[in-house]
């Protein structure tokens, strides 16, 4: 998956401009191609080739279906999820928890809104999180699940690795993905706030809450996300407070 970067470039997308699938229960903006939604030109940036934006009400969700070859990092920022899956593993994702699933041969999973209080009540909360997929290096691995509670404390600090393949990054907080060219970072900034992004060949940024300005790039409010290729190091600066999802990737797809 290693080839050279090409020209630099600032990728601005905006989030009234991504695909939206619309039913009952799910309201999805996509930032690449998916399901219905195909466009040849956009399928991929690095190694990241799904970045959905999903709000599903309460009560609802994803039921039991398969994903086979991807590592799937999920990421909460209002509400929670409950995750089960094939290999055993269940549990309720909220915010600051970060939870990956290596699908490799073979795996099922359901993903449900998680807003019932706990004495039974019905409580009409939506959840609202962002579900990004990368290509591992190499195929039919053992399925795998991994979760890591990362305090808002330290989130709030600055830019933190929150899953990662980089061998630079062992050690630090973050879980483990199956591809060693790609990172995701995570951050809770305050208005004023300023963080470099990652210098890196290709970096994916996307703004999960808030709004924020980006050297080169302007102002960026929720939803928009901008795809950095070989133009990485640039100067973040929160303009309320904002929260913010980057890809570091030194890798792509060949």
């Amino acid at each position: 998956m290693t080839a050279p970067a090409a020209a630099p470039a600032v990728d601005v997308r905006r989030a009234a401009d991504r695909p939206r699938t619309q039913i009952a229960w799910l309201d999805s903006s996509h930032s690449f191609s998916f399901g219905r939604h195909y466009d040849p030109r956009n399928t991929s940036h690095g190694v990241l080739l799904v970045n959905n934006d999903d709000v599903v009400r309460a009560g609802a969700g994803f039921e039991t279906h398969p994903h086979r070859d991807m590592e799937i990092v999920t990421w909460v920022v209002q509400g929670s999820l409950v995750h089960q899956d094939s290999t055993g593993h269940s549990g309720v994702i909220h915010p600051g928890l970060a939870q990956r699933m290596s699908a490799g041969s073979g795996i099922l999973h359901s993903e449900k809104n998680d807003a019932y209080r706990a004495d039974g009540a019905y409580a009409d909360v939506p959840v609202h999180f962002v579900q990004m997929w990368v290509a591992p290096a190499g195929s039919d691995r053992t399925p795998g699940y991994e979760q890591l509670e990362i305090g808002d404390a330290r989130l709030r600090s600055g830019l933190v690795p929150v899953a990662s393949g980089l061998g630079r990054h062992a050690g630090d907080t973050a879980i483990t993905i199956g591809n060693a060219g790609a990172a995701l970072h995570a951050a809770r900034l305050s208005p004023g706030q300023v963080v470099d992004v990652p210098d890196a060949p290709w970096v994916h940024l996307f703004v999960a809450a808030g709004s924020v300005s980006l050297e080169g790039a302007g102002p960026l409010v929720a939803g928009d996300a901008v795809r950095l290729t070989g133009a990485g190091g640039r100067r973040l600066e929160a303009l309320d407070p904002a929260e913010v999802l980057v890809w570091e990737m030194h890798v792509t797809l060949g």
